[in-house]
């Protein structure tokens, strides 16, 4: 897990270094292989979140430069969603990569939760027939996304402000390299200070992906997926899962011919 903290870092900071302190080093203790460390240069915060437009600006400038090294959507390493790895196999397009994905992460929910019909049935469906429709878009049709580096896990709870320069700094990063909406997941639920006006801030610096009309049921769609990790965190929490259900519910309902169905 500090590995990944660490690669994540580094990866980031090659990037936006104003804005993520710089990683310096990992490694597990000398007398107690059970203990392990990060460092990083230390940055006096302010525990508030940015402006938006400061914010927005921040995460446009790391998708727009950030190059995959392989080309591909993924990592070079396992990352974590608190405790629980993150499926960062290469793969060719973004609807291959979130498909292995989303199918892993309700594995991971499943072993927290247990096991539930319903869910297993919704996934295959979301699976087979909302992925290919919400995501397949992207990428045919004369249509390309790049494979932009993302923070991963950008909820308020990561964000800050350097004291001295006022700059936005961002920490306890889960990188990977991704469609660049994927970011905003996290700026949809309630439970979050990131919201949509973020999103609409965000959008100034970038354009919303063509189909611009999936838009929405795109961010629906990676706000499941973290939906489905804050279940699998939090084994008393028995409400996401039902909150994600009734997100997949709605999602296959309204998608049910899959990429058949597309009129685009």
């Amino acid at each position: 897990m500090v590995k990944a903290e660490f690669e994540s870092m580094k990866a980031l900071h090659a990037v936006i270094p104003t804005n993520i302190a710089q990683p310096l080093a990992w490694g597990t203790y000398a007398d107690d292989p059970n203990k392990h460390f990060y460092l990083a240069d230390f940055c006096d915060m302010e525990d508030e979140l940015p402006g938006l437009s400061e914010f927005a600006s921040v995460i446009a400038q790391l998708h727009q430069t950030s190059v995959s090294p392989t080309g591909k959507f993924g990592f070079h390493t396992t990352t974590y969603g608190g405790n629980q790895p993150m499926d960062n196999t290469w793969c060719d397009t973004w609807e291959e990569f979130f498909t292995q994905a989303m199918r892993k992460m309700v594995q991971n929910e499943i072993s927290v939760q247990g096991e539930n019909k319903e869910l297993s049935e919704l996934t295959e469906k979301l699976c087979k027939k909302v992925i290919p429709r919400l995501l397949r878009p992207l990428e045919t049709g004369g249509r390309t996304i790049k494979p932009s580096l993302v923070h991963g896990d950008l909820w308020h709870g990561n964000v800050g402000i350097e004291a001295e320069t006022d700059e936005p700094i961002l920490f306890d990063g889960c990188a990977l390299y991704a469609h660049n909406e994927f970011e905003m997941g996290f700026w949809r639920a309630s439970r979050y200070r990131t919201n949509r006006q973020h999103v609409r801030a965000y959008h100034k610096y970038v354009k919303i992906s063509a189909p611009a009309e999936d838009h929405d049921d795109r961010n629906a769609l990676y706000a499941l997926r973290i939906d489905l990790l804050v279940s699998a965190l939090y084994p008393s929490n028995k409400r996401m899962r039902q909150l994600a259900m009734e997100e997949m519910r709605r999602l296959v309902k309204k998608y049910p011919e899959g990429i058949e169905g597309y009129k685009g």
